[in-house]
């Protein structure tokens, strides 16, 4: 992510923990579950609220991308001129680390917009076969 996203590794982490956060308020708590089942120990967590925050059932928030970069800028540590590509290289890097049936599930819970943010396949990177 971040070669993708040219930013130091630092930068990186603080980047893909608010990309992930918005995403668990944008997307439903299932697939937040489901996508952070799939992805390492430590980086999981940012998809997941603590119980008190979020319940299993509690629907996604709708808001478009540009609410959805702006949320992620608000992050401290986000250079607001990053944010953009700082989002499209998490959503292009999550795309390769879950199956693609996953991912499939959690874009058809976004604006087709979001689509657009995400580097085609084979472009930096690769994509993962389904499970």
């Amino acid at each position: 992510m971040a070669t993708r996203a040219k930013v130091s590794t630092d930068q990186a982490a603080i980047l893909t923990s608010a990309t992930l956060e918005t995403l668990a308020d944008r997307i439903s708590a299932g697939q937040a579950e489901d996508l952070a089942y799939q992805l390492p120990d430590g980086i999981d967590d940012h998809l997941r609220k603590p119980p008190p925050l979020r319940g299993k059932g509690e629907q996604a928030k709708p808001f478009g991308l540009d609410e959805f970069v702006r949320r992620v800028a608000d992050h401290p540590g986000i250079d607001r001129a990053l944010a953009g590509t700082g989002v499209r290289a998490v959503l292009t890097t999550l795309r390769e680390a879950v199956s693609r049936d996953e991912f499939e599930d959690a874009m058809a819970q976004l604006p087709k917009e979001f689509r657009q943010m995400i580097e085609p396949v084979g472009v930096g990177g690769r994509q993962r076969p389904s499970s």
